[in-house]
Parts: C-alpha cells; sequence; structure tokens
C-alpha cells in the first residue's frame, strides 16, 4: 500500500483490504488482470455497481503507470458492457472516478452504476450525480443474496470477453 497523505500509516485503505482478502467482497473478485481488479461496490450504489480499481494503492489519474492506464482504456468500457447486459431495467451506465473519503484522497476507482429506471423513479427522477447522492443519503445496501446472483451472471459476461 502506499503513502495516503493525511491518513496515518497505520490506518488501513479499504479498498485494498477489499483487493486482497483482508475484508469481506459480497460477489468476491469478478476479474483481475495484471494492473486492475474489478468488484461490486459494497456501498449503497444497487446491485450491479461495479468497481474498477488498480491493484496498487494509487489516489490520482496521475499516478498511473504506463502498464496501468493502458489496461485501464480496454477495462472500462469491457466492464461497461457487461453491466448493461446483465442488469435489468439499465437506461444507461454510468462510469466515473472517485478518489475521496472523508476529504481526504484514497485509493482510486472507477464506478461502473447501472442507471434503472426504477432507482431513478425512487429517487425523484434524480440522474447523474443527483441520483448517486440520492443513494448515498437513503443509504440502502443491496442484499446479499442479489449482489452474489449478480455477480454470477456478470463473471460469466467478462470471461468470455
Amino acid at each position: 500500500m502506499g503513502s495516503r497523505p493525511g491518513v496515518p500509516a497505520s490506518v488501513p485503505c479499504p479498498a485494498c483490504a477489499l483487493a486482497d482478502g483482508t475484508a469481506p467482497l459480497p460477489g468476491g473478485t469478478l476479474l483481475r488482470t495484471a494492473h486492475w481488479t474489478v468488484e461490486h461496490c459494497v456501498g449503497p450504489l444497487g446491485v450491479g455497481t461495479l468497481l474498477v480499481k488498480p491493484l496498487r494503492h494509487v489516489t490520482g489519474m496521475h499516478e498511473l503507470t504506463g502498464g496501468e492506464a493502458a489496461e485501464m482504456g480496454p477495462l472500462l468500457p469491457r466492464v461497461a458492457a457487461a453491466v448493461r447486459a446483465c442488469a435489468e431495467d439499465c437506461e444507461q451506465v454510468y462510469v466515473c472516478l472517485w478518489s475521496h473519503a472523508g476529504r481526504t484522497p484514497g485509493h482510486l476507482h472507477f464506478v461502473v452504476q447501472p442507471a434503472r429506471t426504477s432507482d431513478i423513479d425512487r429517487h425523484g427522477g434524480a440522474y447523474g450525480p443527483a441520483l448517486q447522492v440520492a443513494m448515498f443519503r437513503a443509504g440502502e445496501r443491496p442484499g446479499p443474496d442479489a449482489v452474489e446472483a449478480f455477480c454470477a451472471r456478470v463473471r460469466k459476461v467478462l470471461a468470455a470477453g
């Protein structure tokens, strides 16, 4: 794990702990490349929201190596296509970069989220960043059975290439 500005070295990185198996990860690792890992989000962004993150602890795009950047390019559309294929009621797939936690730079990760009609309607028509904010405010985390079922489907799509 790399240094994290403003965070004591004794404080573990939650994203690293999920990736290295020291924290429970519902659905398990969905895909691992030489530089990246894909897993289901453990937060309140709904079933089918995946995270694409570097295996190495980095907090910004400017820290990516050439190899990490080269792998990222084709990986993000591949994961977005898998989410689109597996998520029901999906109007759009959002792909956005997050790397803050408590206003401290954290482990860089891309959120690949199905924007479902049902979620948009449930949150008063909110979409885009407003939908994500509304989902965080609601704090509803998906159940483990639904996560496991989605992960089984998306794992097959990702394995097919």
